[in-house]
């Protein structure tokens, strides 16, 4: 369970936030939420599907971090091993509550990240706000426009059937199965029957570039499953 309160130099003056990565610290998910302008630079290092939020209400676009439930492959001893890491697990344990028009910051007490110990200090003595928490206001801010536009970019792939249902059968070096399922990919069969004007259209919009570089991310699913070979194989030991 989660505990979002709104931050305040008051209540939180003493609040420091451990920013490393580890199981510890709520990192065992086997995918983050991403939305399309953070496309490009997580297409080098994740796969990028979409799934059915758990309303099933919608789609939305995710990092593959796991094969199953729990799993992220890319912790270890040392941290979180990828050069980059997406922002919805960044800005942990912060996130954004809108007041009508207002935007306004609030932390969730209840994580394993929140300390008065140690960790980058939120706040300064005299109550200003940290160099770190003005890096997490500048990430919540573009995790936020990105997640709102994120709804428009579902809607046309959606509403031109691009988006598929895969499963992703795996077997590791040491004979271990498994399945992947329960995701979508871009149909690449029918983006290519779309006509010019469509593509035009999705150009303009901002979303042509996003759709390839989801596709070209399928070819990260190799380099998940090596994670998984090499994990499996260091526990033989």
């Amino acid at each position: 369970m989660s505990n979002p309160v709104l931050l305040n130099n008051v209540d939180h003056k003493h609040l420091r936030i451990r920013t490393g990565h580890g199981e510890g610290l709520g990192d065992q998910h086997m995918f983050a939420p991403t939305f399309p302008a953070e496309f490009r630079e997580l297409q080098a290092h994740y796969p990028i599907v979409f799934r059915k939020t758990d309303d099933g209400a919608r789609f939305e676009p995710v990092a593959m971090l796991g094969l199953v439930e729990g799993e992220n492959l890319f912790l270890s001893e040392a941290g979180w091993d990828s050069p980059t890491v997406p922002l919805s697990v960044a800005r942990q344990p912060f996130l954004i509550g809108v007041a009508g028009d207002e935007l306004m910051v609030h932390v969730d007490m209840d994580s394993p990240r929140c300390s008065n110990i140690d960790g980058e200090p939120v706040f300064l003595p005299h109550g200003g706000t940290t160099e770190y928490l003005e890096n997490v206001n500048s990430s919540l801010l573009m995790l936020h426009q990105g997640l709102q536009a994120t709804a428009l970019f579902m809607s046309a792939l959606v509403s031109l059937e691009l988006l598929e249902s895969f499963v992703l059968d795996v077997e590791l070096d040491d004979g271990t199965q498994g399945r992947l399922a329960g995701f979508y990919a871009i149909h690449e069969e029918r983006l290519a029957q779309l006509e010019a004007s469509v593509l035009g259209e999705l150009h303009r919009a901002g979303y042509l570039q996003a759709i390839f570089m989801a596709v070209a991310s399928l070819s990260n699913f190799r380099a998940l499953i090596e994670r998984k070979n090499r994990l499996h194989a260091a526990r033989a030991t």
